[in-house]
């Protein structure tokens, strides 16, 4: 019993077990009186022998007077002639707290007492808990890797046009002035056949870099088709900012590309259209117009940016 206190007649600590001498005192325990050391919250008004030995057998709440907060929980039974008591103590609920604050193994507990079986189910459950944890982390992780995945175009790292969906619906949620440019690179069937489709790869990648580079973090830039690409961009000041901005795409693509050791020259075609120039906007009708912007491009010679006609370049 590594928590015991045998106590005498009078109340004197005449022994104790190990274990409650190393946590409460030592042997500075013994010979004191046990009233002295220990505050008797359940049941009240326990304060002297006669008292404690009327309730021998029934559970008992304590603390030590210089730690209040610490509880224990205690059984007196009579030894000897009656008049001793052996108290047996425990940490009830706080043995968890207690093995901590006090390093305690299975040395400091009777072979009989559950303690250490109860610290193995706690220690288990934690375990377990702890694991199921990192498979939710994990499966967290994985799956806005998937969702990442979903959105985005695995030769750009562009958006796709799934997410450009997604953008484009939030934007008239939210009704926000927005541009939307249509791009489509010309000529680019003849880049394949002329150098083949890993040259033609590496320009599609090329281009996305200048694409990037010529937008805001906030801008959605989408490749939604072979060659071509849509940008959304939200908080326009009206389409003049639009056609700056498509001007600096034109000048950047009519640059050379490296793809890959092999130089390529490319130009773009680019319809426009803005968000503020419809009563009632809907995705399908921005990207329809800017469709047709883009095609009208390409009809009057390539390499130019056109704006949708319904568009007033003074707003």
């Amino acid at each position: 019993m590594p928590m015991h206190l045998l106590l005498a007649p009078d109340g004197r600590i005449e022994a104790h077990g190990a274990t409650v001498g190393r946590i409460l005192g030592g042997a500075g325990l013994t010979g004191h009186s046990f009233f002295d050391l220990f505050s008797l919250r359940r049941p009240s008004g326990l304060t002297n022998m006669s008292a404690l030995r009327a309730r021998a057998g029934q559970r008992l709440h304590l603390s030590p007077l210089d730690r209040p907060t610490a509880v224990l929980r205690g059984l007196a039974v009579p030894v000897g002639d009656g008049r001793r008591l052996l108290l047996n103590l425990s940490f009830g609920i706080g043995l968890i707290e207690a093995v901590q604050d006090h390093a305690l193994t299975d040395a400091d507990f009777a072979p009989t007492d559950l303690a250490m079986e109860l610290l193995y189910v706690v220690e288990a459950k934690s375990a377990v808990m702890q694991e199921l944890k990192d498979l939710n982390l994990r499966l967290q992780g994985a799956k806005t890797v998937a969702e990442e995945q979903a959105l985005t175009d695995t030769l750009t790292g562009l958006r796709n046009r799934r997410a450009l969906a997604a953008e484009l619906e939030r934007a008239l949620q939210l009704r926000q002035d927005f541009g939307l440019m249509h791009l489509d690179l010309d000529h680019f069937k003849t880049v394949n056949d002329t150098y083949g489709h890993a040259i033609g790869d590496r320009l599609l990648r090329e281009v996305a870099k200048v694409l990037r580079s010529e937008t805001r973090a906030g801008d959605t830039v989408a490749r939604t088709g072979g060659d071509e690409f849509v940008i959304l961009l939200p908080d326009l000041g009206g389409p003049a900012d639009l056609l700056q901005i498509a001007q600096r795409i034109n000048s950047r693509l009519s640059l050379p590309l490296d793809c890959g050791g092999q130089s390529c020259r490319v130009t773009v075609s680019i319809g426009l259209t803005v968000s503020s120039a419809y009563a009632r906007p809907s995705a399908e009708e921005l990207l329809n117009d800017a469709d047709h912007a883009l095609y009208v491009a390409k009809r009057e010679g390539r390499g130019c940016t056109r704006v949708h006609p319904g568009v007033s370049l003074l707003r």
